[in-house]
């Protein structure tokens, strides 16, 4: 709930101020951007946590969501966190031949079009102050309807990491 300020426009001589309450809560996010092998066709999948962390648990739900979504075999390339690595996450892969996971070398975020994602978002929330949480929820909800209209901006994650080009 505390403010991402950014630089901004303001009138010769007055520095603009945002207020806000000083808040910690905060809503956790899971998110993946999918590319289909056929047709190169883009995808957003975003779970939110409000006043929660995510463990292993969650990610191993948000897999099986991506899985129910997703046709045919899916590879999903993850960072070195722990959370990746859990037992629930370990028992889904055994149970889901379909499923690949794939590690990103030790911290590379640069590789990861999710990185760019989140940047993203965060620009768009930049000197925002939303009053709680339900109102922060429903403008990243809003954000990510906006970015799954736009093919162009969900390629442009994909290619502004350094992945080796594949679209």
């Amino acid at each position: 709930m505390i403010p991402n300020v950014r630089r901004t426009w303001a009138p010769r001589g007055q520095t603009p101020i945002v207020r806000h309450r000083y808040r910690r809560d905060k809503i956790s996010a899971i998110s993946a951007i999918t590319v289909s092998a056929q047709r190169h066709r883009l995808g957003l999948y975003l779970h939110l946590h409000p006043d929660a962390n995510i463990s292993h648990v969650e990610v191993a739900v948000f897999l099986r969501a991506l899985l129910r979504h997703l046709r045919g075999h899916v590879i999903v390339l993850l960072d070195g966190g722990s959370i990746h690595k859990g037992p629930d996450v370990a028992a889904l892969r055994a149970r889901c031949p379909r499923l690949h996971l794939e590690w990103f070398p030790g911290y590379a975020p640069e590789l990861n079009p999710d990185e760019l994602v989140w940047a993203h978002f965060k620009a768009t929330l930049a000197n925002g102050h939303p009053q709680n949480l339900d109102e922060l929820e429903r403008t990243l909800c809003r954000i990510t309807k906006v970015v799954r209209r736009r093919p162009d901006v969900l390629r442009s994650f994909v290619t502004g990491s350094e992945l080796p080009a594949f679209l």
